[in-house]
């Protein structure tokens, strides 16, 4: 099974978008779970290849139209809501794809 890339965006793909990945890099670590997570930015997202994307409120409408799961985070480092809607359905998409 290849690995999973999960896709954090924001509108530059370097703000608060690094603040999500870090944070869901940490409760990653913690849950042990291995993944890719990578940034983008809002335009050039749409040209990534990903599994799954995290993003804020604000951006979700980029996405709509896209097979892949998205995951809306109000609170970037906020580790509960990470791992609750984040990482719960990053779990849910590894046992649909064994």
């Amino acid at each position: 099974m290849k690995r999973m890339r999960v896709m954090i965006v924001c509108g530059f793909g370097l703000g608060s978008s690094m603040v999500l990945k870090m944070t869901l890099d940490d409760v990653l670590k913690e849950e042990k779970i291995d993944v890719e997570t990578f940034c983008s930015d809002s335009y050039v997202s749409s040209g990534e290849n990903y599994d799954i994307v995290m993003c804020s409120q604000e951006w979700e409408y980029l996405f709509k139209q896209n097979p892949q799961p998205r995951v809306v985070i109000n609170n970037f480092l906020n580790k509960a809501e990470i791992r609750e809607k984040g990482v719960g359905a990053i779990k849910k998409l590894i046992e649909a794809n064994k």
